[in-house]
């Protein structure tokens, strides 16, 4: 059997995501009648059928749900092959670091400060995302390496991981919660967390996406959102405890919450990768959270 090419790839997961022979030529910008042969030229040479056609419907087979699969994490690596060679090739190469604002246990200032003075250092560039942004950044290329917190998929990735700290739960000031020094997961009953989430069982996705809390839309929230919608006792926050100490509020309050897991702070890059400059960053993020770790276990 013939190796796959891209174009095949690209076709049928056009194809395979459309459900729609028509809608998905339009994206591809071809015409339909080639983008037919294409899929049942693919399916001759798997020698499988990956699509049921009816008059009214297209439908994915057993098999053609596990070629869109890993026809997208295909793609996927494509791509990132392409970017990262187009970035080594530039006449002034650097790292790529995705992190979400503010999670960096604190220690961002001075790994960026001590790996300026590594041999094999390149410059830094911030990826700043929201939370789950980090991973897609790593596996398609645009990023380099990834701070952020555990667990995640770390298939394919290298994996360090640097601290582990307490959170706390953020409550307004005037929630009756506030009053009590400690609390238990099973006492936030009732509140949401800014991505909609139920506060009591924090380790668990939302069944479906809330429309909104306290009539702000709960996913994709800055930091500013989040700590106003606190204070407004539309929702509660489980912040690690260095960024508590960095962003003290008058209307919000911090207590410990005894059966919450602590957040532990791991740096992720593609396993493949062969670079001096990304090995040098590793030493030395690695180097600066064990002198640093002492200073953020909880006071």
């Amino acid at each position: 059997m013939n190796d796959l090419e891209v174009r095949q790839l690209r076709y049928f997961v056009a194809v395979a995501e459309e459900l729609h022979f028509g809608l998905a030529a339009e994206r591809l910008g071809m015409a339909q009648p080639p983008l037919s042969r294409a899929i049942r030229d693919l399916e001759r040479q798997l020698g499988v059928r990956l699509l049921e056609r009816t008059t009214r419907r297209v439908a994915l087979t057993p098999a053609g749900e596990v070629l869109l699969r890993d026809a997208r994490t295909a793609l996927d690596a494509v791509a990132a092959a392409a970017r990262r060679a187009r970035r080594a090739g530039r006449p002034e190469p650097g790292l790529r670091l995705a992190l979400k604002a503010d999670y960096d246990g604190g220690l961002l200032p001075r790994i960026l400060a001590a790996y300026r003075d590594e041999p094999a250092a390149l410059p830094v560039r911030l990826l700043l995302g929201g939370r789950d942004e980090q991973l897609p950044a790593l596996r398609d290329g645009r990023a380099d390496v990834a701070l952020l917190p555990a667990p995640f998929d770390g298939r394919g990735l290298d994996v360090e991981p640097l601290l582990t700290e307490p959170r706390l739960v953020a409550l307004a000031a005037a929630d009756p919660l506030a009053a009590r020094p400690s609390l238990r997961l099973a006492d936030l009953a009732g509140r949401v967390l800014p991505d909609g989430a139920p506060a009591d069982q924090e380790d668990r996705p939302p069944a479906a996406p809330r429309p909104d809390v306290a009539g702000v839309a709960p996913r994709r929230l800055d930091l500013a959102q989040i700590f106003n919608l606190v204070e407004l006792g539309g929702l509660v926050w489980f912040p690690p405890a260095s960024l508590v100490r960095r962003h003290p509020r008058p209307g919000v309050v911090y207590r410990t919450v005894a059966d919450l897991a602590p957040l532990t702070l791991t740096l992720a890059w593609p396993r493949e990768s062969r670079s001096p400059a990304l090995a040098a960053f590793v030493r030395t993020a690695t180097a600066i959270a064990e002198a640093a770790h002492p200073a953020l276990e909880p006071g």
